[in-house]
């Protein structure tokens, strides 16, 4: 019979900022299994550790998302390497594609890759994300492409990755899934819900056809933009929806802080 994997904490060997960036990050992974995201353990969720080091802390490569806590996440350097002892090992193509995007953007300090039916659906459509819902609409205006190289393995890819992406917080990855970045571990979540709800919303809308849209009126994708941006989309989402995100978790099993 299978049991639970207990790790100790890590707690007092760490910094209050680091152990808060763990906290959060476990949320997010425990988040993206609640809400159906995550592909066993084949996807990928980091946040850079506050320092000078560029350590970034990402999932050990066998647990469930809903098994990890903010201990048993695995601090690596920006060749892979694991800072400090650990049990576990990591995803070599969650090491290119996270190291690339925190190595070239400072504002990036956290990275969330998913490969759910919805996002790899709509990275398989020639034409990308429409915007025909007010989801896409907040979505699209901040979302890079990047053409599908084969499993992210090769380290080279590092740099079409960076280039993609830009100056950009989201990035559909063709064939392949999605991808945002954030400030803070809030910040990319809450751009790739948004992310996620626009792509499942047009697999199910295109089930009309195309041709059967509704087209929103010429400027509102424009007014969109500019009434989800911003210092106000910032508060909303650090002050109101993580926050109630974390409660709902402490609610349904709150192991993810240990």
């Amino acid at each position: 019979m299978a049991t639970a994997i207990q790790m100790p904490s890590v707690q007092s060997k760490v910094s209050d900022e680091e152990w808060s960036a763990r906290v959060d990050l476990a949320a997010a992974y425990r988040l993206v299994a609640l809400y159906g995201w995550d592909d066993i353990i084949f996807t990928h969720l980091s946040v850079r550790v506050p320092g000078p080091e560029h350590h970034f802390l990402i999932n050990p490569y066998n647990l469930m998302f809903e098994e990890i806590t903010a201990s048993s996440l695995v601090k690596i350097d920006v060749h892979g390497n694991a800072v400090g002892e650990t049990p576990y090992v990591t995803n070599p193509a969650g090491f290119t594609i996270h190291s690339a995007i925190h190595m070239a953007r400072e504002d990036a300090k956290a990275v969330v890759h998913l490969h759910t039916p919805y996002g790899q659906a709509v990275s398989a459509m020639e034409f990308g994300l429409l915007p025909h819902t007010q989801t896409a609409m907040i979505a699209q205006h901040d979302v890079a492409y990047h053409d599908y190289e084969g499993i992210a393995t090769d380290l080279d890819e590092r740099e079409r990755l960076v280039a993609d992406i830009g100056t950009k917080n989201a990035m559909i990855l063709r064939n392949h899934g999605t991808l945002t970045v954030g400030e803070t571990v809030a910040d990319a979540f809450m751009r790739m819900y948004f992310l996620e709800r626009a792509c499942e919303a047009q697999v199910h809308m295109l089930a009309a056809g195309r041709e059967n849209l509704n087209t929103p009126p010429q400027g509102t994708p424009e007014k969109v933009k500019d009434q989800s941006t911003g210092q106000g989309m910032m508060l909303l989402t650090r002050m109101l929806a993580w926050p109630a995100l974390l409660r709902k978790l402490d609610r349904i099993d709150p192991s993810f802080r240990n």
